[in-house]
C-alpha cells in the first residue's frame, strides 16, 4: 500500500509540474506572438507594422493546462506530505519500542543480579553494541549515582543500590 501510494504522489507531482510548465511556456508563447511584428512592404517602399492582438487559443490552452496542473501538483503534495509524516511516526514508535525494551532488561537484570551490572552481560541482554551499552550504563550510573567497580582485567561492573 505505501509502495502504491509513493507511486501515485510521484506521478501526480510530475503531471502537475508538467501541466504547469505548459501552462507556462503557453503564456510566454502568447506574449512572443503578441510581440513578432510583420513588415510588409507596401508599393510605395514604406513599412507597415502590425501586431497580433486576438489569441483565445492561447488564453483556453494555458487555462486547461492550470486546470489539470494545479489540483495535480496539490494532491501529488499532500499525498506526499502524509508519507512524512506517516514515516516519521513509525520510526519515533519504533524508537521508543527499542527505548523500552532496553529499559526492561536493564531493571530484569538489577533484580537478578542485587544490583550488579557489568557492560559485557548488559550488551548481550540487550543486544547492544559494547559503546552503545557503555553509554546507556554510564548515564543510568549518573542518574541513581552508582558505584563503579574495576576488576584486574579493566572491566567495569557498576553497583546500584536496590
Amino acid at each position: 500500500m505505501k509502495t502504491a501510494e509513493k507511486l501515485a504522489a510521484g506521478w501526480l507531482l510530475t503531471l502537475g509540474f508538467m501541466f504547469l510548465t505548459l501552462s507556462v511556456s503557453t503564456v510566454l508563447e502568447k506574449m512572443t506572438v503578441q510581440k513578432s511584428v510583420t513588415i510588409p512592404v507596401s508599393w510605395d517602399g514604406s513599412v507597415e507594422f502590425s501586431a497580433v492582438k486576438d489569441t483565445p487559443i492561447f488564453d483556453e490552452t494555458a487555462a486547461g493546462f492550470l486546470m489539470f496542473g494545479v489540483p495535480s501538483t496539490i494532491l501529488g503534495g499532500w499525498l506526499t506530505l502524509g508519507l512524512y509524516r506517516q514515516s516519521r511516526q513509525e520510526k519515533k514508535l519504533i524508537q521508543q519500542q527499542l527505548s523500552d525494551r532496553i529499559q526492561s532488561t536493564f531493571y530484569q537484570m538489577l533484580l537478578e543480579n542485587d544490583g550488579r551490572i557489568t557492560v559485557l552481560n548488559f550488551a548481550i541482554q540487550s543486544q547492544l553494541p559494547a559503546a552503545t551499552a557503555r553509554q546507556y550504563l554510564d548515564d543510568k550510573a549518573k542518574e541513581f549515582h552508582a558505584n563503579f567497580q574495576v576488576n584486574e582485567e579493566g572491566a567495569v561492573s557498576y553497583h546500584f543500590d536496590i
